[in-house]
């Protein structure tokens, strides 16, 4: 925990006159999800400002779903929040503005339990159009990997696998017990 400031540090805007509220000062580690959304703006803004330029609707968070429906042909909503690494609740708005767009085609299997996913054809031309956008893209990555001291995409992967081993939740729930 930060330090506790001292009655001389309060603030009369936020503690008003007669009540003092103890705050605590924040560590710079405390705000790592500032900082990690505070980057990801800085990736996926440019990377949508390239496909503004190119007069695509296409989006950074479309990259996955099309990158595995390449590979795979079609595959369940399940499966594609899987491979995106997301929620299922999140790659279905992410599919439904897909669809809107008309990038790809979703199919209802009789039970209606199951959606299957593919390619519209639509989708697969503009993927063939980004294509080599989407490898200046990887080479800028690589050359950002190679300016920083630790590479971002090794530190990534680390931070994945430790939080695998142990959610971050349990880790914060450790720190207030005291362990």
């Amino acid at each position: 925990m930060g330090a506790l400031l001292g009655e001389d540090d309060r603030n009369p805007l936020i503690d008003g006159p007669g009540i003092y509220i103890r705050t605590y000062m924040t560590r710079l580690s405390s705000r790592l999800g500032t900082r990690l959304r505070a980057l990801l703006a800085m990736l996926d803004g440019d990377v949508e400002a390239l496909y503004a330029r190119l007069g695509t609707p296409f989006r950074p968070r479309f990259y996955p779903v099309v990158s595995h429906l390449l590979a795979a042909g079609s595959a369940t909503v399940g499966e594609l929040a899987g491979a995106a690494g997301v929620s299922q609740p999140a790659i279905t708005q992410t599919l439904s503005e897909m669809e809107k767009l008309g990038l790809i085609d979703v199919s209802v299997a009789d039970d209606r339990r199951v959606r299957s996913v593919a390619l519209s054809q639509a989708g697969a031309a503009t993927a063939g159009e980004l294509a080599p956008m989407w490898l200046a893209i990887d080479d800028a990555a690589d050359e950002l990997d190679r300016e920083l001291p630790y590479a971002l995409s090794a530190i990534l992967d680390a931070a994945s696998d430790a939080l695998r081993k142990e959610r971050f939740l349990d880790r914060i729930d450790r720190h207030t017990r005291g362990d």
